[in-house]
């Protein structure tokens, strides 16, 4: 099941997604090309599976975190209610 993601603003600076996910959906398995920020609406827990294995990530509404270019995951809800966040890439803090 995959999470439902709407592209708010693209320009030549940044992309801004919100991310909606039922339970159970998931963003399906990506590479980040850009630095990126999250910013959670929802407070809960999502599992992160990446080449490490898996992790649980506990997020809190309004506390934001940065992440460079090249994370690899897949996000799963794991919550019994709807999550969301907004994600802010910086197109130009690709790969260095």
């Amino acid at each position: 099941m995959q999470a439902t993601a709407t592209v708010q603003a693209d320009n030549e600076r940044t992309i801004v997604t919100e991310w909606r996910f039922q339970p159970g959906e998931s963003t399906g398995y990506h590479r980040h090309a850009y630095d990126y920020v999250i910013v959670p609406l929802t407070t809960g827990k999502l599992k992160l599976t990446g080449p490490d294995g898996e992790t649980i990530g506990e997020l809190v509404a309004g506390r934001s975190y940065f992440r460079d270019a090249g994370v690899e995951h897949d996000v799963t809800n794991i919550n019994d209610y709807e999550f969301a966040f907004v994600e802010v890439e910086f197109k130009d803090g690709g790969p260095k």
